[in-house]
């Protein structure tokens, strides 16, 4: 059995030139020991790679920095100490390097094309380094318009005040609100709107990147709350359904809806009454979800989106705690909101995090009466960019599950909810 474990290289946001060369030894070790993943990993990356017994530790350094995405060790080596300079806010530092390799200054500061934060003006726009930027551009930086992209991506408003003044305050493109919409920047949002960004085309057509809001993979919703109604401000009109209230986490909204329609509280929402396909929204692995909303109700998607109040203002207008999800042709379907609760895209950051969530929603729908011993069957295919760290490419299938076995079953451990599975037995405990 291989001693060695090779890994999907992916350099991470601030590279440790430590921990790498550790790695280049690890591999250079295994090499000379014969090891078969090792060996396989080395042929892969080194364009001429000598006997792996014959391996010399520039080899293997070489062959870890392609791997990496980089084009050398040497150039991997200076990835690792631009960015560290960066971070240390070391003017000195960064014009040193940069001016000892002018290369630099366009090339992705990571050395690799497999980064979004991009070359050293625009790596430096992500965390705020004004200073360092007004330096690059002195010393040639031309990557304005994607170091403004990502400081307001970023939140960093004082930096995209300092770049937009720096090209001499363009109009925004009508791309340019879909990065704080992908983070749910409020901040950059309003920066967007105030020098320009335009919601809606001329014939008032929608351009706003809603379906980036609805299907994000954060979970923050005031500002997902905030964002929508600035657009909303700006001129664009939403369609008058309960979903979209709360997406809007407009209780006002839904009160009306109530009035008018009393059923609202328990039926159940296509894909795309959730995610309406007028604002460009996507099939239901591409709307970043946890437990599958396709026909779900209310309920069901104030989990997934991290609405308790809304959750709390349901419940007590009579909403069923045991409403059942559709059931397709196929019978997958049919899950309550407590299954949401296992797993979830909130409980994707909280154990990415550190956390395990406080199951708040679990308790919640417990309290009132939920059956955890209800059962369903469910299927999910995740969304693309969970790769490599899971498969996304396999429908997965769990038949005749309680919401506790869907939350022990489920393949991808980081959408699961420890907390509120131990929940869920501590009520069939006492129960």
């Amino acid at each position: 059995m291989s001693k060695y474990t090779r890994q999907h290289r992916h350099l991470p946001v601030r590279p440790d030139l430590e921990q790498l060369k550790h790695q280049a030894k690890d591999l250079l070790r295994a090499l000379h020991a014969g090891d078969p993943d090792a060996v396989e990993e080395f042929n892969a990356n080194h364009p001429d790679p000598p006997a792996p017994v014959d391996a010399k530790l520039a080899d293997a350094q070489f062959a870890l920095a392609r791997a990496y995405g980089n084009k050398s060790w040497p150039r991997l080596v200076q990835a690792c100490d631009l960015i560290d300079a960066i971070w240390r806010d070391d003017i000195a530092a960064v014009r040193e390097l940069v001016h000892k390799h002018p290369n630099l200054i366009h090339e992705n500061a990571r050395g690799t094309e497999k980064c979004n934060w991009g070359p050293p003006m625009s790596y430096a726009a992500n965390l705020g380094r004004n200073e360092i930027i007004k330096m690059l551009a002195e010393m040639g930086a031309s990557d304005f318009d994607h170091a403004l992209d990502r400081a307001v991506l970023q939140s960093k408003i004082d930096t995209a005040e300092l770049l937009h003044k720096m090209m001499d305050s363009p109009a925004p493109p009508d791309g340019a609100l879909a990065g704080p919409a992908y983070t749910l920047s409020v901040s950059g949002t309003e920066f967007a709107l105030r020098v320009g960004a335009r919601v809606i085309d001329d014939y008032g057509r929608s351009i706003a990147p809603v379906d980036v809001v609805l299907e994000t993979d954060s979970r923050n919703p005031a500002a997902k709350h905030a964002i929508l109604e600035m657009y909303a401000a700006h001129g664009l009109e939403f369609p008058d359904t309960p979903v979209i209230a709360l997406h809007r986490g407009r209780i006002d909204l839904l009160e009306e809806h109530l009035a008018r329609d009393p059923t609202v509280l328990n039926r159940t929402f296509t894909h795309e009454e959730i995610y309406p396909p007028e604002f460009g929204c996507h099939d239901e692995v591409l709307a970043t979800q946890g437990t599958p909303l396709k026909g779900t109700t209310l309920l069901h998607l104030c989990v997934d989106y991290d609405e308790f109040e809304i959750a709390e203002w349901l419940i007590e207008r009579g909403a069923d705690v045991d409403a059942r999800a559709a059931i397709d042709a196929e019978g997958f379907g049919g899950h309550t909101p407590l299954f949401c609760t296992v797993v979830s895209q909130p409980n994707y950051w909280a154990n990415r995090h550190g956390g395990e969530g406080s199951a708040r929603f679990a308790k919640l729908f417990l309290q009132h009466g939920a059956d955890p011993s209800v059962r369903a069957s469910l299927r999910k295919q995740l969304h693309p960019g969970y790769a490599p760290r899971y498969d996304t490419e396999k429908v997965y299938e769990y038949r005749n599950v309680t919401a506790a076995e869907w939350g022990e079953q489920f393949h991808a451990r980081d959408f699961v909810s420890r907390s509120a599975i131990g929940t869920i037995a501590e009520h069939e405990q006492v129960g």
